[in-house]
């Protein structure tokens, strides 16, 4: 049987490429590829005369069967535009075809933009949750923080640059402060990695659109060595009540800037909201 390479292309720079992935592209019967336009820079970069067929999110069901025809003749590579095909690309539903049809699947690794600003972060690398992108609309955007709030890994995003000063300001808004890394253009001629705080970041990033790729990586929750005391949980609990915050949303929240765990904070906001109520708003005098 044949194999089905999923080989792992240049993020910016095209010599972060191995030896091996262009011996496998260059031996190939066909080359699967998510823009075949900016794949072919690549191949002549290299000198790489393989045949080309287009393969990304809109066509690939329909490419299966053709990939699968390809395969009874020899190996299959897949490539994106940048890093590992199938991370945030295509692959998964032709993976699963191609192992069905008895053929084998081979990694072949090189180039990952969330690893690389991992390692350059300065943040811990032991523990890390990768999300992908960020959902665009900030309702969802800031429920999704919600729910992660209370995870100690360290946490990766990809984010596009016009969605950066949005995504970094609901990050500081339903996370805390936390430290961050902000890495742009990886590898590429004009890139960028700035470390510190969301807040930090924010003012960075404000008064120019950054360009070109992004990944975002966040510390984690508070270690329970670093919590906040009791008496400073207590004094927060009773700031969010009075602006009338959910019990829900503000549990969340707390949680990511204290350390304290979520149900706890949950539970703690239950107990006390039957004693204090929200401040009723201003009314303008006669």
């Amino acid at each position: 049987m044949s194999t089905l390479y999923l080989i792992a292309t240049p993020i910016g720079n095209l010599e972060d490429i191995s030896a091996r992935a262009i011996r496998l592209l260059r031996e190939a019967r066909l080359i699967a590829a998510e823009d075949t336009r900016h794949t072919k820079k690549l191949l002549s970069h290299y000198g790489i005369q393989t045949q080309l067929t287009s393969y990304y999110e809109h066509n690939k069901l329909s490419k299966i069967d053709e990939i699968l025809a390809a395969l009874e003749q020899g190996d299959v590579a897949v490539v994106s535009d940048a890093g590992t095909p199938g991370l945030n690309d295509p692959g998964y539903e032709l993976v699963q075809a191609v192992l069905q049809a008895g053929h084998q699947v081979s990694p072949v690794p090189g180039a990952c933009a969330p690893i690389a600003a991992l390692v350059v972060s300065g943040l811990p690398t032991d523990r890390f949750l990768y999300l992908g992108y960020l959902p665009r609309r900030q309702g969802e955007r800031r429920q999704f923080l919600q729910g992660i709030a209370h995870h100690a890994f360290t946490l990766l995003f990809l984010e596009a640059p016009h969605r950066l000063r949005a995504a970094l300001k609901d990050l500081l808004e339903v996370l805390g402060n936390r430290q961050v890394c902000v890495a742009r253009e990886l590898t590429k001629l004009h890139e960028e990695i700035f470390r510190g705080t969301l807040q930090q970041a924010r003012e960075h990033f404000a008064s120019q659109e950054p360009r070109g790729e992004i990944t975002l990586v966040v510390a984690g929750v508070s270690s329970a060595s670093n919590r906040w005391r009791e008496n400073e949980v207590e004094d927060l609990l009773k700031t969010s009540l009075e602006k009338g915050e959910s019990p829900s949303q503000a549990a969340a929240r707390l949680a990511a800037i204290t350390g304290w765990p979520r149900r706890e904070m949950y539970r703690r906001l239950m107990n006390a909201r039957g004693t204090i109520r929200p401040t009723p708003p201003e009314r303008n005098k006669p």
